[in-house]
């Protein structure tokens, strides 16, 4: 290989490696700037270990959907959500199908977790927006905040999603209505 060839191949690999979290930021500014704004009311975080470095991990109530036939729906498989609010304007699940909702706009992809076969069989859910990024030097006061708001049984803690086409952007964890990010600094104390 001769010394302009590697030069063009070193070029091209800096530019795809450019590109990728480019086009990541783009699509997610995309979904943000466009799409439809979702409340998901988090449940109880396993006061165990909620953050694995520097992200919370979510648990959300609408994590369920009662089936007729669990033997139809497989571990892992991918579905679509369609999605509703309820009084409180929090949202919850209206039904799930295995194929592209005709005619919904307010869908999330999403894949089964795993398949219960009670008296009432249910598939369980797992999002692709249940971990919310934060920075480092927040975090430690991000999961004390997040600690006591799980204890706190008259706390209220949700997710802002916002969906386009399908796909999810988390965008803030709100307590109580005040946003995760400006507790964690102190910004929104009271």
């Amino acid at each position: 290989m001769t010394k302009i060839n590697s030069l063009y191949l070193l070029l091209a690999v800096a530019l795809v490696q450019l590109y990728v979290p480019a086009k990541m930021v783009v699509d997610n500014e995309t979904i943000v700037r466009n799409g439809t704004v979702h409340k998901f009311k988090t449940a109880p975080i396993d006061p165990s270990d909620p953050f694995r470095g520097r992200y919370i991990l979510l648990n959300f109530e609408a994590s369920s959907v009662n089936v007729i036939n669990p033997d139809e729906w497989d571990n892992n498989e991918e579905v679509f959500l369609q999605l509703t609010h309820d009084e409180s304007g929090f949202s919850e699940i209206a039904g799930v199908s295995k194929t592209l909702p005709d005619g919904i706009s307010d869908f999330v992809k999403a894949k089964v977790s795993y398949v219960t076969y009670d008296s009432i069989p249910k598939i369980m859910i797992d999002y692709p927006f249940a971990r919310f990024y934060m920075e480092e030097s927040k975090a430690p006061k991000a999961e004390e905040i997040v600690f006591k708001a799980a204890i706190d049984t008259n706390s209220i803690t949700y997710a802002i999603v916002y969906i386009k086409n399908g796909t999810a952007v988390v965008t803030d964890v709100m307590v109580n209505n005040h946003s995760l990010k400006e507790l964690a600094t102190g910004a929104d104390e009271k």
